[in-house]
């Protein structure tokens, strides 16, 4: 069993895929067996995470994620932990497995109730798991809004009922509201077998907290994941014998009148994740061009700059006024970035459209930035259905530009056509601050400056990104400013 963290590269398994494993697995082991381990794994980490429990509740549904939690009941009761199971159901129509594990916790002596404990010390939810995408409703849902509200950790079996574990999309939103704000509250969740992507992105990170996960010994065989975890991403080494030519030029084409702003957060964003030299091309001709905090920043018109040699960042806070310079961007930047303003002019630009496929069948480096509302309008469709199909939405928008797309929110999905995609954990939603994109798309860039190909450009850059807000100190506000320095602000 490992828990996981920002720093796992893991593979990810649909739900279809979760089952096929389970079959050829059951298979070939003496019946039972799997459910036995499942039970066995939720056990010990409900041990782990309240060693002093008096009273453990365990809420088991009418499927085989209700029967690996009459397996924990069964194994915790034989610990000695006081456990009390309430569970929904025909017992006739339990799976066979099920209906063994109920036994066996009969036999171990668990406490059957038609109502929860008052006060349970953790609550374990092995209601749903992915054997349903359907709601939650009735008696399920009553009994999920008691475990939430209560001020007591609750460890969900797999998957937290109610998640979609291939989307992570919720069908009840109070199962993902903030658990800081309820004393000893906390939330985990044991996936098993296989991880499921739902977990770690949209709804998923908030729904199922810290995420523990043990594969109860068997391999993926030949299944293909749908996703994998990005891992650690640390910055490339910088050979003594380099110089500032060796990791390249950035561009910053953006920063229109009243947004200057972005685009100079993008271009200190570029200098300091390590480009060797960063030139300020504000749309915004009446901005000084001198930055007396980063003078190493040089200021010039996107006119005058060789694109075709250069990394560009294009769409900072640019406006409307990057629909005139977006043409030449696209068709002659070295490697290119486009964020923002320069995804909504592309995505309202039938020509702008063909010119950045065509940029891309030729194998030019160019990786899309966009928000959800921004993936939404370069797709034609509706915010909604891009959150409720993350990993599918990134795909789609790489497979119709040929870009490397990086669909930003909690778990950002990288996407590239042809390779697995990746969902990045680190991050936090301190990064929930105006600005802080405008910094991950100038970080993509030096990135790109540096000789990185654009989907392990992209995917370090993300990580990157995420680990400074992880790693910033509590008592110190997160700015996107101070955040493209890479330092925090003095208290």
């Amino acid at each position: 069993m490992q828990r996981i963290t920002s720093a796992a590269a893991l593979p990810l398994f649909d739900i279809a895929a979760a089952r096929r494993m389970e079959q050829a697995a059951a298979a070939g082991l003496a019946p039972h067996t799997l459910m036995q381990r499942a039970g066995l794994a939720v056990a010990r980490l409900a041990m782990a995470t309240a060693p002093q429990a008096r009273t453990i509740w365990v809420a088991c549904g009418p499927g085989n994620n209700g029967g690996d939690g009459f397996e924990a009941a069964a194994q915790l009761q034989r610990r000695g932990f006081a456990t009390v199971v309430t569970r929904i159901g025909d017992e006739s129509r339990l799976p066979s497995d099920a209906r063994a594990s109920l036994q066996n916790a009969r036999d171990s002596g668990v406490q059957f109730s038609n109502a929860p404990p008052e006060h349970p010390d953790l609550a374990i939810d092995a209601l749903l798991g992915i054997g349903t995408t359907r709601p939650p409703d009735g008696l399920m849902m009553d009994w999920l809004r008691r475990m939430h509200a209560a001020r007591s950790p609750v460890l969900s079996v797999d998957t937290p009922s109610g998640l979609n574990a291939d989307t992570g999309t919720l069908s009840a939103d109070f199962l993902a509201t903030p658990a800081s704000g309820i004393p000893g509250f906390r939330r985990l969740c044991l996936s098993l077998l296989t991880l499921k992507p739902g977990l770690f992105t949209a709804q998923g990170r908030d729904a199922a907290g810290d995420v523990w996960f043990d594969d109860l010994g068997v391999a993926p065989g030949n299944e293909a994941p749908v996703a994998r975890l990005q891992g650690t991403s640390p910055a490339p080494v910088r050979w003594q014998s380099s110089h500032k030519g060796s990791y390249g030029d950035v561009a910053v084409i953006g920063g229109a009148r009243g947004m200057a702003g972005a685009g100079l957060l993008a271009a200190s964003a570029a200098l300091n994740a390590g480009a060797g030299r960063v030139f300020a091309a504000l749309l915004d001709t009446d901005i000084a061009p001198l930055d007396f905090v980063q003078p190493e920043l040089m200021f010039r018109g996107h006119e005058s700059l060789d694109l075709g040699a250069m990394t560009v960042v294009c769409g900072c806070g640019g406006g409307s006024a990057v629909l005139e310079a977006l043409p030449l961007v696209v068709e002659t930047a070295r490697a290119l970035v486009l964020d923002a303003d320069a995804l909504n002019a592309i995505a309202g630009d039938s020509a702008l459209q063909g010119l950045l496929i065509s940029r891309c069948r030729t194998g030019l480096p160019t990786v899309l930035t966009p928000h959800p509302l921004e993936a939404a309008r370069l797709l034609g469709a509706a915010t909604r259905d891009v959150q409720n199909d993350r990993i599918g939405s990134a795909n789609r928008l790489a497979e119709r530009y040929g870009a490397v797309v990086v669909l930003k929110g909690s778990g950002t999905v990288i996407a590239h056509g042809g390779e697995t995609p990746v969902i990045n954990t680190s991050g936090n939603a301190r990064l929930a601050t105006a600005g802080t994109g405008d910094v991950l798309a100038g970080m993509v860039g030096a990135a790109l400056a540096a000789g990185r190909p654009a989907m392990a450009a992209a995917c370090e850059a993300v990580w990157r990104h995420g680990d400074l807000a992880d790693r910033w100190p509590e008592h110190i506000p997160l700015s996107a400013s101070a955040l493209a320095r890479g330092l925090p602000a003095r208290p």
